[in-house]
């Protein structure tokens, strides 16, 4: 009877730092064959390993200023060191047209960004379960000295500030628990009533239908062929 939209839904991943959203999606991939990630494009070099279209879109500078130009993004941003990074308005319709559930894992302000051009985009926040487990999640990589652990902290701050603007928040203390709650709420999207397209009548509800109306209805046999 329900006939559902046939594009694909905008799912954003969003989150604090260390608070472990790049394991969650990479689960989430390794699950749901309906789900891509579309590739982002920058304007930084490529690292060693890296491959042009899978990783990144590696363009120039300049290449990156004439997309923002012509509004070919969703959303940019320009970031460490002076380099842009930025979400394709075409390569996100594509997937979507073919009805891929696409997800984006970006910061706070690009999630606003596109929420702003696609308001049915689901908003997702995934957090650590403290701040004194995002700390020792920092400490235990050892690459951060005491003043960038100390920025981490003023940014996650200002971020958990954000979470109003979210659909949904998700804690990730447990990684399968996080996976599967993530996954409910997908599935439970699925099921929105802004999903439904039509819905269709087969011909033996017609009849009953047209019987249920008909103010004689009481008086006539009911026949189904």
């Amino acid at each position: 009877m329900i006939k559902s939209k046939k594009n694909g839904e905008l799912i954003i991943i969003s989150g604090t730092t260390c608070a472990g959203k790049g394991t969650v999606v990479q689960e989430l991939l390794k699950r749901n064959g309906n789900l891509e990630v579309s590739t982002s494009y920058t304007s930084r070099e490529k690292r060693d390993g890296e491959v042009d279209g899978k990783d990144y879109f590696f363009v120039t500078d300049q290449e990156f200023e004439n997309m923002i130009k012509n509004d070919e993004f969703l959303e940019y941003a320009k970031v460490q060191y002076g380099k842009y990074y930025g979400t394709s308005k075409k390569e996100v319709k594509k997937l979507l047209e073919k009805g891929k559930d696409v997800i984006l894992e970006i910061d706070v302000q690009g999630a606003q960004q596109i929420k702003k051009l696609f308001p049915e985009t689901i908003l997702i926040f995934i957090m650590a379960p403290s701040m004194s487990e995002v700390k020792r999640r920092i400490k235990a990589r050892g690459k951060e000295s005491n003043e960038q652990i100390i920025e981490r902290f003023k940014t996650a701050y200002n971020e958990i500030n954000e979470i109003h603007k979210y659909n949904y928040v998700v804690v990730n203390d447990v990684l399968e628990d996080a996976v599967k709650k993530v996954e409910a709420i997908l599935i439970s999207e699925k099921c929105c009533v802004d999903r439904i397209e039509e819905i269709s009548l087969e011909n033996q509800e017609e009849i009953i239908h047209e019987f249920l109306i008909d103010k004689d209805f009481e008086n006539k046999p009911i026949e189904i062929k």
